[in-house]
């Protein structure tokens, strides 16, 4: 075995993920490659042709790295536990009038625990991914921080991986920027990787088509939920809707509906199939509750009010805002200026610096002035 030990690689078949592979096989390590199938796209009824991390191309290509580079690669089938969890949590998000982050949840709750099984019965010490983030051990806390390519940093997608898991991850790609990584293949002759497109699609919904996909898997859904009504804040009915699942906080397009002047969707209220309509400054609110934390920098912020950069989605900037957790492990977050679309259902990662403090999973939003308890939800607390 190698000085520096071995480690089982997360590749997907893209540039990230081979350069990951590559990189370390180059310092040293002896990698072992493993591509995770997560879904069968044939079963979706997408009416494109399959791309993404569970196409056969994709495989392929991973594959060709490995034999390329002389270190062995696996195919890990993990259909049934990523179905049973992620998918039927992504259905069961829209029906319960929230946004799903499946990505998030895969990392945190499938890829991480099944890599690191793998890697157990391999002799691997660690594993690793093609990840934009990098990753410190400081005050006996293993600290995920963004990675250097702002355009790229990925670190928003991994706050809910446990230290466990942490100890032994490791992220090549954090000091890097994209465009080093499309040199660095073009240098050693990866062109196939260079050239391939990247997809940004989640990858069992490869048309991008989530209403069409939660039709397909909900038996009935559309006779269940059709008909709801549109409604304003104050409760005035507008109009009639296709159904609260297909609609998302923040949304202006497609509605189907003319009031005059342009309205976003600012509520969903999935036990009376309503949906709230408001114009754009309704979509603001000051504060926000978040559920199953994490907590990465400071394990324990119980009474102890902290400032951070908070991000509520993955393409979020970050606002300031102040956070403090409540006696039931939620954490209350106060934004220092109202922030738009907060979408129950969504992560929410709390940053101090370059420096993940922490994150959850977004159970609602407030206005500041109007009640708001520690708010709970069955399933979510």
């Amino acid at each position: 075995m190698s000085k520096k030990g071995r480690v089982l690689v997360a590749m997907s078949g893209g540039i990230d993920s081979s350069l990951a592979a590559v990189l370390l096989h180059e310092q040293g390590y002896e990698v072992i490659g493993m591509t995770m199938k997560t879904w069968d796209y044939a079963s979706s009824g997408g009416s494109k042709k399959e791309t993404g991390c569970c196409s056969l191309e994709s495989i392929n290509d991973a594959r060709e790295v490995a034999v390329q580079l002389g270190f062995p690669h696996y195919i890990l089938d993990i259909r049934e536990e990523f179905g049973d969890f992620v998918i039927d949590n992504f259905t069961d998000e829209y029906l319960a009038g929230r946004t799903p982050n499946p990505c998030v949840l895969c990392n945190t709750h499938i890829k991480w625990d099944s890599l690191l099984r793998r890697a157990d019965k391999l002799d691997c010490e660690f594993i690793a991914t093609g990840h934009y983030a990098n990753l410190r051990h400081e005050n006996e806390r293993y600290i995920i921080s963004k990675g250097l390519d702002s355009n790229k940093d990925q670190s928003y997608a991994l706050w809910g991986v446990s230290q466990q898991s942490l100890s032994r991850t490791l992220f090549p790609l954090g000091h890097l920027r994209k465009t080093e990584i499309r040199q660095m293949a073009t240098e050693r002759g990866f062109m196939a990787l260079v050239n391939k497109s990247e997809s940004y699609e989640i990858c069992f919904v490869p048309d991008n088509d989530y209403r069409g996909f939660l039709k397909r898997r909900v038996d009935g859904l559309e006779d269940k939920v059709a008909g709801g009504d549109f409604v304003l804040e104050d409760g005035t009915i507008v109009g009639k809707h296709e159904g609260y699942p297909f609609y998302t906080i923040g949304q202006r397009k497609g509605l189907g509906i003319a009031l005059g002047y342009p309205v976003f969707v600012t509520e969903i209220r999935a036990e009376t199939n309503q949906v709230v309509l408001g114009q754009y400054e309704e979509l603001a609110r000051n504060g926000m509750w978040v559920g199953k934390l994490n907590m990465m920098k400071y394990p324990d912020l119980i009474g102890k009010p902290t400032e951070t950069i908070t991000k509520v989605r993955y393409k979020d900037n970050g606002s300031p805002a102040t956070i403090e957790q409540a006696e039931n492990g939620q954490m209350k977050v106060l934004f220092h200026a109202p922030v738009n679309a907060i979408a129950p259902g969504q992560a929410a990662v709390f940053y101090e610096g370059n420096d993940i403090i922490g994150g959850g999973w977004i159970l609602k939003s407030f206005k500041v002035g109007v009640d708001n308890p520690v708010f709970s939800v069955a399933g979510q607390e």
